[in-house]
């Protein structure tokens, strides 16, 4: 039967936080919950506020637009992903996300394989010393 995992069921909000100005991450699911399969995470940015920057990983990355509109770099092309947009990002793509709008825009992303969330402490270190930019 594999291992035993408990269910996960959390309300509007809960989850682990990581508060990186003008963004917000709000991990759901994610290392024993998942197995280390996948994470689940909520990306919430501010108005006028650039993402993490251009990167690639290993790791595949889905977004759902969740709420408001954002912009995402896939490869060398922005596009314009308004709420209810879907993005996947194959692991190796250059990629970044950015909320050029007027108000507060979100994002699901599920990450896989897991294991990203590791990362979260250090990301959040990052950005307490370079803010994020205004889009």
């Amino acid at each position: 039967m594999g291992d035993v995992r408990e269910p996960v069921v959390l309300g509007p909000g809960e989850g682990r936080p990581y508060a990186m100005g003008a963004i917000h991450a709000v991990f759901k699911a994610d290392g024993e919950e998942t197995a280390g399969r996948y994470n689940v995470a909520e990306w919430w940015l501010e108005p006028h506020t650039h993402g993490p920057g251009a990167h690639a990983h290993d790791e595949d990355d889905a977004f759902f637009v969740i709420d408001g509109t954002l912009d995402f770099l896939v490869g060398d092309e922005w596009t314009v992903a308004p709420k209810g947009t879907f993005v996947l990002v194959p692991g190796g793509v250059t990629h970044d996300f950015r909320n050029s709008g007027d108000v507060r825009a979100g994002a699901l992303n599920i990450g896989a394989p897991g294991g990203f969330e590791q990362e979260m402490p250090a990301i959040v270190d990052y950005f307490a010393e370079h803010p994020p930019g205004p889009a």
